[in-house]
C-alpha cells in the first residue's frame, strides 16, 4: 500500500496490542490515533464520535490542537466530517478546502492541511463516528488506503460499542449508540413490560478481527461459503421451514445472493487486508447496510433483509454459534426482539420469563401475534429496523396497547411506564373481580363471552376469566409446533385433556386450518400464485380425507360420554359442509362398530369467512347447528386486502359501513332462522368493535383471555337498545366512505361506556 509503513496488517496487530494495554479509554484512543497517523504517513489522524444529540464530538487527535478535543463539535451533515456521518460513505479529497461542504474550525488549526480522507465508523450499518486522516501536501489517497482506514474503523466501532468512551462524554451528552430511543409500531397485544433485550437471533460477536495467516483465513472463508450454500440447497430440496419466514421463495433469493460475484469479491478483498473471515463478513455487511438503510426504494430496502440473512448464515457457519437465543440463560424479565418469527418459535420460550415481544415484521393479524395475545404477552409489531437499534441486554420498555417501545429509557421515562404498569395491574384486578358477574347490558340483555385457545396451557384462563366456553380451539397449533405429523393417539390425548380442563363448559374444536401462511414444518409448501385463496383448511381436508378423518376420529373419541362441538373453517359452499358431515357420520359408524363411547350431544358448525357463504346463508343455517364468523379472513376477502400486507392493510376499517352491513346481514339471518351465532375473530376482543357487534345483533363473542375483562366492563355499561338505534341510523344514512369508529367512540364517551 503506497505511503503506509508496514501496511494494514501491521497496523491492525499494533492496534490489537494497544487495545489490550491496561490504560484508560482516553489514553488508549490517543495511542490509536498516533499509530494510525504513523502507518498512513499522515500528519493528522482524528476520531469524531456521534453523540445522542446527533452532534459529532472530537474525541482524539494527532496533529490538530489537543485543546480542541471534547470541545470541537459539528452537526451531522455539517462540514466534511458531518457529510461522511450522514452519508455513511468514505470521502477522499486532494484539496479539502475547495469542497463546498468544507467547514473550518479555527480552534483545531487544520487550515494548513489540504488532503483529507475520512471514513464512517459503522456497526450494524449505523454510524457511530468518523475516522479522519489529513496531509499538508495535496495527494490522492489510493483505494488500498481507503480500505485500510475502513478496516481500522471496525476496531474503533467495537471500542465505542463496548461503552468505554461513555465515561468521557460531557454530562448529558451520551454517545449515539447508547442514546435513548422512542420507537413506534403497531399495537398487537396489550400490556406494559419492563425488562432487557433478548435477541431471538443473536448477533455473532466477532472477537478476533486481525488474522494471523491471511491465506488460512481465505481458506476458512471459502469453506464457510460452501457449507452455507450446501445448507441452503438442502433446505430448499427438503422443503423444510425451520424458522419463520424460511419459505422457499425466501431461500431461493438468499441462494442467489450466496452466488453473487460482487459480494464474494468484496469478502475476499476484506480478508486480504488482514481481517479474519468473520471480521470480513461483518465489514462487508456493515457497508451494505449503511447504503441500503438510506435507500427510499422499498424493493432495495427489502434486499437488506436478504443480505442480513446471508451474512448471519455465513457468520454462524464460521463461528459454529447457534442461530437462536439460548432459552436456558434467558433473564427473568426478557423482552424478546425479532425481525420475524413463527408461532412455534415463540412457544419454545419460557413464558414465565417473558415480559414482551417486539417484531420488526408481523402485524396485528399475524399468527405469532395471535399466539402472543393468547399467552398474555405484551407485543408491538412493525417496528422499523428495531433489530439493528438494540443490543443484547439493553434496558427496554414495551407498551403493547399504545404500540410504543422505549430503548435505553431515561429514569423519568422508566418511572412513568412503571406507574402505568401498576395502574394496569390494578385495572386487571378490577376485571378479575368481574369474573363471576354475568355479562348483561345496562338494559338487561345477556351476552355470552367465550375464549379462544389453541394449547393446553390456555385452559387455565377459563377459571381466571369466567368465560362461558371455549368458543374457538385452534387445533392447528399442535401441528405447527410438532416436528412430525401428530398421530391419532396424540391428537386424542390433547383433545381429551382440553375437555377435561374445560370445567364442564363447552369446547368448540375447529378442524385443521393450515395452508396459506400456516405451513407445517414437515410438509412441503405448495407454490401458489395466491396462497390465501388457495389450497387450505377444509379444502385440504376434503381433498385428503384420511387426514381429516383421523382428526375427526380423535375428536369423537375424546368427546365420548359428553357434549362435543366441531367447526369447519373456510367453507365456501353448502356442498362442502355436506361432504364434511358425511366424513363425520362415517367416523361415528366406525367408532360404533368398535364399541367406543360416542358424544352424548354432537353439534357441527361452520365458520363464516368466505364471502360466497353470504349468498348461501339460508342453506347453511338449515344444515349447520351453529355459525361462527371468522372476521379476520372474512374482512380481508370482502375488501380483497391481505391483512398482513402493510401497504394495503390500513385501507379499510372493520367499523366502516360496508363491513358492518355484512355482519348485520349474518346476524339477521341467524336470528331469523334460530341458528346459534358467535364471532371468533380479533374484532370481538376489542371493546369498541364489540360494542358495534352486540348492537348488530351478535349475542356471543369469542376472544383472547386478556380481552374478556375489558369487553365485559363495556357490556355492563352499555345501553344496548340506544346503541342499536344509534348504529342502525348511522348505517342507513352513511355513504360508506368513512369509518364509524369516531362516531361510536363519541357515543360511548358521552354515556360513560369504557372503551
Amino acid at each position: 500500500m503506497r505511503g503506509a509503513l508496514g501496511g494494514p496488517r501491521l497496523l491492525l496487530r499494533r492496534l490489537r496490542e494497544v487495545m489490550a494495554e491496561p490504560v484508560n479509554a482516553q489514553a488508549r484512543l490517543d495511542k490509536i490515533v498516533i499509530l494510525i497517523a504513523q502507518n498512513m504517513v499522515a500528519e493528522v489522524c482524528s476520531v469524531y464520535v456521534l453523540r445522542a444529540d446527533q452532534r459529532l464530538e472530537l474525541y482524539a487527535t494527532e496533529g490538530l490542537k489537543r485543546e480542541a478535543v471534547h470541545l470541537t463539535m459539528m452537526r451531522a451533515g455539517e462540514g466534511l466530517v458531518g457529510l461522511i456521518a450522514e452519508s455513511a460513505e468514505p470521502l477522499a479529497l486532494s484539496d479539502a478546502q475547495a469542497h463546498p461542504a468544507f467547514s473550518y474550525k479555527p480552534e483545531t488549526g487544520e487550515e494548513i492541511y489540504h488532503s483529507f480522507l475520512g471514513v464512517p465508523i459503522l456497526r450494524g450499518g449505523n454510524t457511530l463516528g468518523v475516522l479522519v486522516v489529513q496531509n499538508r501536501a495535496r495527494r490522492a489517497y489510493s483505494e488500498e488506503e481507503v480500505e485500510a482506514l475502513q478496516t481500522t474503523a471496525m476496531l474503533l466501532a467495537e471500542m465505542i460499542a463496548s461503552g468505554q468512551l461513555q465515561a468521557f462524554a460531557v454530562s448529558g451528552a451520551d454517545i449515539a449508540l447508547r442514546r435513548p430511543l422512542s420507537l413506534r409500531g403497531a399495537p398487537i397485544s396489550d400490556g406494559v413490560g419492563l425488562g432487557h433485550v433478548v435477541l431471538h437471533e443473536p448477533r455473532v460477536v466477532v472477537k478476533q478481527l486481525v488474522a494471523e495467516d491471511a491465506q488460512a483465513e481465505l481458506r476458512r472463508l471459502e469453506s464457510g461459503i460452501q457449507a452455507m450454500r450446501d445448507q441452503i440447497d438442502d433446505l430448499i430440496e427438503r422443503g423444510d421451514h425451520i424458522g419463520a419466514g424460511e419459505h422457499r421463495e425466501v431461500l431461493e433469493t438468499v441462494r442467489m445472493f450466496a452466488h453473487d460475484r460482487g459480494w464474494l469479491r468484496r469478502l475476499r478483498e476484506a480478508v486480504q487486508t488482514g481481517l479474519t473471515a468473520e471480521a470480513a463478513v461483518e465489514r462487508v455487511q456493515n457497508d451494505a447496510r449503511a447504503k441500503l438503510q438510506r435507500q427510499t426504494d422499498p424493493y432495495l430496502r427489502e434486499r437488506l433483509h436478504d443480505l442480513d440473512d446471508l451474512a448471519n448464515r455465513l457468520l454462524h457457519q464460521l463461528t459454529g454459534q447457534g442461530s437462536y437465543a439460548d432459552r436456558e440463560t434467558m433473564p427473568d424479565n426478557a423482552i424478546l426482539v425479532a425481525r420475524t418469527m413463527g408461532p412455534a418459535a415463540l412457544l419454545e420460550y419460557d413464558r414465565g420469563r417473558l415480559r414482551g415481544l417486539v417484531l420488526e415484521d408481523g402485524g396485528p393479524s399475524s399468527h405469532v401475534a395471535i399466539i402472543a395475545r393468547a399467552l398474555g404477552i405484551a407485543c408491538v409489531g412493525e417496528v422499523a429496523n428495531v433489530t439493528d437499534l438494540v443490543e443484547q441486554g439493553d434496558a427496554i420498555i414495551i407498551d403493547g396497547g399504545a404500540g410504543e417501545v422505549q430503548v435505553r429509557p431515561q429514569p423519568d421515562v422508566e418511572s412513568a411506564y412503571a406507574e402505568k404498569a401498576r395502574l394496569r395491574a390494578r385495572r386487571q384486578e378490577q376485571y378479575h373481580n368481574l369474573r363471576d358477574t354475568p355479562a348483561v347490558t345496562r338494559d338487561g340483555v345477556a351476552i355470552s363471552l367465550h375464549m379462544n385457545a389453541g394449547l393446553l396451557i390456555d385452559m387455565q384462563h377459563m377459571a381466571e376469566t369466567g368465560a362461558a366456553s371455549i368458543g374457538l380451539f385452534r387445533t392447528e397449533l399442535q401441528f405447527m409446533i410438532a416436528s412430525r405429523f401428530p398421530r391419532m393417539i396424540e391428537q386424542y390425548a390433547l383433545y381429551k385433556a382440553v375437555l377435561d380442563a374445560s370445567l364442564g363448559k363447552p369446547v368448540t374444536f375447529r378442524t385443521l386450518d393450515i395452508g396459506s401462511d400456516k405451513v407445517l414444518p414437515y410438509m412441503a409448501k405448495l407454490e401458489e400464485e395466491n396462497p390465501a385463496l388457495g389450497w387450505r383448511a377444509i379444502r385440504i381436508g376434503l381433498d385428503r380425507p384420511a387426514l381429516l378423518r383421523l382428526q375427526l376420529r380423535a375428536m369423537l373419541r375424546a368427546g365420548g360420554g359428553r357434549d362435543l362441538r366441531i367447526m369447519f373453517p373456510m367453507v365456501a359452499t353448502a356442498a362442502e359442509f355436506d361432504a364434511a358431515k358425511q366424513l363425520v357420520e362415517r367416523e361415528i359408524a366406525h367408532l360404533r362398530r368398535h364399541h367406543y363411547d360416542l358424544p352424548t350431544k354432537l353439534e357441527l358448525g361452520v365458520m363464516v369467512e368466505v364471502p360466497s357463504l353470504l349468498w348461501q346463508l339460508d342453506e347453511i343455517c338449515e344444515r349447520a347447528d351453529f355459525l361462527s364468523v371468522g372476521s379476520n379472513d372474512l374482512m380481508q376477502y370482502v375488501y380483497a386486502i391481505d391483512r398482513d400486507n402493510k401497504r394495503v392493510s390500513n385501507r379499510f376499517d372493520v367499523l366502516s359501513a360496508p363491513a358492518l352491513r355484512v355482519l348485520r346481514a349474518i346476524a339477521d339471518k341467524a336470528d331469523a332462522t334460530g341458528t346459534a351465532l358467535t364471532l371468533c375473530g380479533e374484532m370481538g376482543g376489542k371493546p369498541i368493535e364489540a360494542l358495534a357487534l352486540i348492537a348488530l345483533g351478535f349475542r356471543g363473542l369469542s376472544m383472547s383471555p386478556s380481552s374478556v375483562g375489558p369487553v365485559k366492563a363495556m357490556i355492563l355499561a352499555a345501553p344496548l337498545g340506544e346503541t342499536r338505534a344509534f348504529l342502525a341510523a348511522r348505517l342507513d344514512e352513511h355513504d360508506g366512505a368513512h369509518s364509524l369508529r369516531e362516531d361510536l367512540r363519541a357515543f360511548a364517551e358521552a354515556r360513560g361506556i369504557p372503551l
